[in-house]
């Protein structure tokens, strides 16, 4: 376990500490807030009830299902009970860490990552209920959703570990939750 947490830090480490340089620390701190992905999200519930008129208050439903049921996991469940550090917050990696000003540094447990799992389970809904009509620009949205991930670490809030486990915890919902759309309704 230890050489592992180690492997964790000295990821971090080159993450937000050595690949980094001005183009990033401006874009990625962006990311994680919800100004910047909210659009996209909103964008998807109208098209959905535009164009999915005899399901598309049961798509919108299980979309918002696969949220609650994600961040309870992840918040309410395993950040309850499992206790780690945020590496803005962790003495050990004070020295080197790289903190932005302006941006909000949460003081709730690191570990599970609930904005990696969150957007990992958005993402695999949307893949699993789009990928018939759309064939391969669904995938897209898995690239959205590890972009706000990886601006998690770089701005110091997550180690990746907790992104790694919060991204599995959020493709198994999306999976389950995409899944049991299409099997009882499906876009038509």
């Amino acid at each position: 376990m230890p050489s592992l947490l180690q492997w964790d830090e000295d990821l971090l480490k080159h993450i937000n500490s050595e690949w980094h340089n001005s183009f990033l620390d401006s874009v990625l701190p962006l990311l994680r807030n919800q100004d910047t992905w909210l659009p996209l999200y909103l964008f998807l519930l109208v098209f959905v009830a535009v164009n999915y008129k005899d399901t598309r208050w049961w798509w919108i439903a299980f979309a918002m299902s696969t949220v609650i049921i994600s961040n309870f996991i992840s918040s309410g469940l395993i950040k309850q009970n499992i206790v780690r550090l945020r590496p803005c917050n962790d003495p050990a990696v004070a020295s080197w860490i790289r903190l932005f000003k302006g941006i909000y540094l949460p003081q709730s447990s690191s570990f599970v990552s609930a904005h990696a799992a969150n957007h990992f389970a958005m993402a695999m809904f949307f893949y699993t209920t789009f990928k018939k009509q759309f064939n391969t620009w669904p995938s897209l949205f898995f690239v959205w959703a590890f972009s706000i991930s990886y601006a998690q670490m770089y701005i110091g809030v997550h180690y990746p570990i907790d992104i790694l486990c919060g991204t599995i915890i959020g493709l198994a919902v999306g999976n389950f939750t995409g899944r049991r759309f299409n099997k009882q309704y499906g876009l038509t």
